[in-house]
Formats: C-alpha cells, structure tokens, sequence
C-alpha cells in the first residue's frame, strides 16, 4: 500500500481537528501532541477502512436485486454506523490505552462527522485549486 500526499493531508487535517476537540471539550484527551499524531493516523485508517466498506453496502443496495437483499443490505449499512464508532473507541483503548480518551459514543460520532466534512472540504479547496 503507497502512501499518497492526499493521505498525509488528510492525517495534518484529522491532528487540527482532533486537537480542537481536545481544546473545546474537556472529556477529549490527548496526553501529547506525539500521541494526538499517531491518533490522527490510527483515524485516518480506521476511517478508511469504515468507508470502504459503506460504499460496498451502499453499492449493494442500488445493484437490482430482490427487496429482501435490499432490506439485509439497508440493515447491515444501519448496524455498520454505530459499530464504526464503537471500533474507534476499541481501537484506541486498545492501542493507547490511557493516553488518549475521546470522550464516548457521541463525541466520537461527533468527532468522525466532524473529520469527515473537514477533509471533504479540503479535498474540494484542492480540487478547485488545481
């Protein structure tokens, strides 16, 4: 797998988020920006892989099937969203046990939101540059 320069944006544009998280909400905790940097890219992964994985689903919903394929599908997309935010607790724990706290399920879902519009923006800034 290469490492692309619009990868190593996304990684500084997910460390400006997650540092301001951990500046607005007391509850995000980072022990150090070191630690807030390899978050960033713990995120970047995790996120990639979770939306990989709702664009298959999503692609599977629109492929013409029966409706009870289409239902199975809609429900896997519906349990895919929560999950993802519980392996991003998970993982972290897992990983940096106490050096790093995001604070729960809704400010991690807050949080992935957040991550997400930010990095579509800066993609678009991109684009539009080019």
């Amino acid at each position: 797998m290469r490492v692309r320069p619009i990868d190593l944006v996304d990684v500084f544009v997910y460390l400006v988020v997650l540092r301001v998280f951990i500046q607005l909400f007391p509850a995000v905790i980072s022990e150090s920006f070191l630690v807030a940097l390899l978050t960033a890219v713990l995120l970047k992964i995790v996120l990639e892989g979770v939306l990989f994985v709702k664009k298959r689903i999503v692609a599977r919903i629109r492929a013409p099937r029966g409706p009870w394929m289409r239902a199975l599908n809609i429900g896997m997309l519906l349990l895919v969203l929560p999950a993802s935010k519980l392996l991003v607790l998970e993982l972290l724990d897992l990983v940096f046990g106490d050096a790093v706290y995001l604070g729960g399920f809704f400010l991690v879902t807050l949080l992935v939101l957040t991550l997400t519009l930010a990095r579509a923006t800066v993609r678009r800034a991109f684009i539009l540059a080019a």
